[in-house]
């Protein structure tokens, strides 16, 4: 009776996952093997052979990586350079609060950021242009591209990498690099034989985490991209919405099976490093 009252706490979250989470997958997967006319096929998949898609699915993937990778590196540096901050000071206050607002700042208003002031007529691109004589734009309208996406990703990207790493590295055992001093050892060589072999558990995890949110992000990329599909979320979203037959409903849920694939794959390994990591630092 005790477990089953315990138990009764989690009602509200797994309903939550489940009417949020596990009941929308089970539909669009449902969906991408439907007819128009309501008889289970595969034909919904033909929509991966179109070019358009394979080159939107690669975009998606490199800019993810890069856009991971980068933050990555760049977020557990600012994690190293925060251990040498008093806890609980005005440095570490004003970096963990500036980190928890930028990572959850995207969507509409950042790609309005980004425009004002790095955009066709923004702030910086006009400075540039009229004082140094230097037009950014040169080659092309380059922000408005999938490649233009990489600063505006990197903006939540690297705070989104200070949270998720930063507790693991506070946790790093500080008996470790006594123990390498009393053996001789440099910090040199705490960091390379110690250190980083013990975090690169949950650095790795911290990169997958970036993937994901990168893989997935929508709003940032369709303010900034009003023309063409040129990532995997533009796909679905214009086999929704086209009007000139391009795709369908069928489509639109074959695209997205792709991408939940990719990013169940992504999440169970993030799951795996995680338990990883927690068993170094315990």
């Amino acid at each position: 009776m005790r477990k089953a009252k315990d138990g009764l706490g989690l009602v509200p979250f797994v309903a939550y996952v489940v009417i949020f989470f596990a009941l929308p997958a089970v539909l669009v997967v449902t969906s991408a093997f439907r007819a128009p006319d309501g008889s289970w096929t595969m034909a919904n998949f033909d929509i991966f052979s179109r070019p358009g898609v394979s080159a939107s699915f690669w975009n998606s993937c490199w800019l993810s990586l890069l856009t991971a990778a980068i933050g990555s590196v760049l977020g557990a540096l600012v994690c190293f350079a925060l251990l040498g901050c008093r806890e609980g000071g005005i440095v570490r206050r004003l970096v963990d609060s500036a980190a928890s607002t930028l990572s959850q700042f995207g969507g509409v208003m950042l790609a309005f950021a980004f425009i004002t002031i790095l955009g066709n007529n923004g702030f910086v691109t006009l400075a540039l242009r009229n004082i140094a004589h230097v037009d950014i734009y040169r080659n092309g309208m380059w922000l408005y591209t999938p490649q233009g996406l990489i600063l505006p990703y990197l903006f939540f990207q690297i705070p989104l990498m200070v949270i998720s790493f930063y507790p693991a590295m506070s946790r790093l055992p500080g008996h470790l690099a006594e123990a390498v001093a009393i053996l001789g050892g440099s910090r040199w060589v705490y960091w390379r034989s110690v250190a980083i072999p013990v975090l690169f558990p949950s650095f790795m995890g911290g990169f997958l985490l970036l993937f994901a949110n990168s893989f997935s992000a929508y709003a940032t990329a369709a303010a900034l991209i009003s023309q063409g599909a040129q990532i995997a979320p533009l796909q679905v979203r214009s086999a929704l919405i086209s009007e000139t037959g391009l795709g369908n409903a069928g489509a639109a849920g074959a695209l997205a099976t792709g991408m939940l694939i990719i990013m169940v794959a992504v999440i169970c390994a993030y799951a795996l490093l995680e338990r990883r990591a927690s068993s170094w630092l315990e």
